[in-house]
């Protein structure tokens, strides 16, 4: 299957994108489409691509016969982007969030539906053989039924830009990746969010850089999350810090290391305190890394003709967990998804 293929968004982002679609051997560019025409030349002089660039994705579509669109651009532009793409018989692959509201997102959804047109969503932060080592032991009930899941993210990068002054810069841009992380290590849907946000001291956001959320899953666990991108200091991995723990065990991860494990051992009776044994983690994940993992599973789903990992209709209810907690955070209360 040959996928001809316009990219939206020459930003840097677009690189690691564009980097990967060079290694691919059924995948050519055929076009460069930017808001800012110059970004779109620049970029096509800086990789030698010889194809035409647009500042209008439509045009670009119309002149050039692909099948696929990137889209690089920024969370507020994604819903016209996929949008004009699966309507005009694209299939779309797009870095997060789907869109910029729960309302865009789900409209992005029913057109979708609606064309037949396939559109995954980058959650690169899935593909990486740690986590996916941590998912096979919940799913493997290596430690009992889970009955709570942590994640702990603290890092203060200093972007600029759009960032900057949105006014959910953690929930909205970032946290999508860790709620999506806990979707995918318990393999269940949140159902209920409770969200504390705020703006520390020393923060250099416009925006709150700072949230406590309390999800209730749809397996009777419940998830927390404790997140700052203004965090000075002690800071953890872009992957968050995890503890989950099961009725016979926990298992936690630093996304740094591997994770470790640890259960009950049954071997010995029950005391005021449980005794414990080391379990070992098996490291079975093959597939490439980060966006290239992601990118892989995009492209195999769409040659099988099948949804995607992050097909968007499962990535809508990771988009229901982060705009549900900014929901949350607004009224002061519990919230329904």
């Amino acid at each position: 299957m040959k996928h001809k293929i316009v990219v939206a968004g020459c930003g840097a982002m677009s690189n690691v994108w564009l980097d990967y679609v060079e290694k691919r051997e059924n995948a050519e560019i055929v076009g460069l489409v930017d808001l800012y025409i110059e970004s779109a030349k620049k970029m096509a002089d800086r990789r030698n691509l010889q194809v035409p660039c647009f500042v209008d994705l439509s045009k670009a579509i119309k002149e050039t016969g692909p099948n696929l669109v990137l889209d690089i651009t920024i969370p507020a532009s994604h819903k016209e982007i996929a949008t004009t793409a699966m309507e005009a018989g694209c299939n779309v692959f797009g870095e997060k969030p789907m869109a910029e509201t729960l309302e865009d997102a789900k409209a992005v959804l029913q057109v979708a539906q609606q064309t037949g047109k396939k559109y995954s969503v980058m959650q690169n932060r899935r593909y990486n053989r740690q986590i996916r080592a941590l998912q096979q032991v919940v799913a493997n009930n290596v430690i009992g039924k889970v009955g709570s899941i942590h994640a702990d993210f603290f890092l203060g990068p200093h972007f600029g830009g759009f960032r900057d002054v949105m006014d959910n810069p953690l929930i909205v841009d970032m946290a999508i990746h860790t709620f999506d992380q806990a979707r995918f290590i318990t393999g269940a849907d949140a159902v209920s969010v409770y969200c504390h946000e705020y703006n520390p001291a020393g923060s250099w956001y416009e925006g709150n850089s700072s949230a406590v959320c309390i999800f209730e899953m749809s397996d009777g666990s419940v998830f927390t999350y404790r997140g700052s991108w203004s965090a000075i200091g002690m800071q953890t991995s872009w992957e968050s810090d995890w503890r989950v723990t099961g009725s016979i065990g926990s298992a936690k991860w630093d996304g740094h290391h591997f994770p470790v494990c640890e259960i009950r051992d049954s071997s010995k009776p029950i005391e005021f305190v449980d005794h414990i044994k080391s379990v070992e983690i098996e490291d079975n994940w093959n597939g490439q890394e980060g966006h290239w993992g992601c990118l892989d599973e995009m492209f195999s789903a769409l040659e099988e003709n099948r949804l995607a990992e992050t097909d968007c209709t499962d990535n809508i209810k990771s988009m229901e967990m982060v705009f549900g907690a900014v929901e949350s955070a607004k009224k002061g209360k519990k919230v329904l998804l």
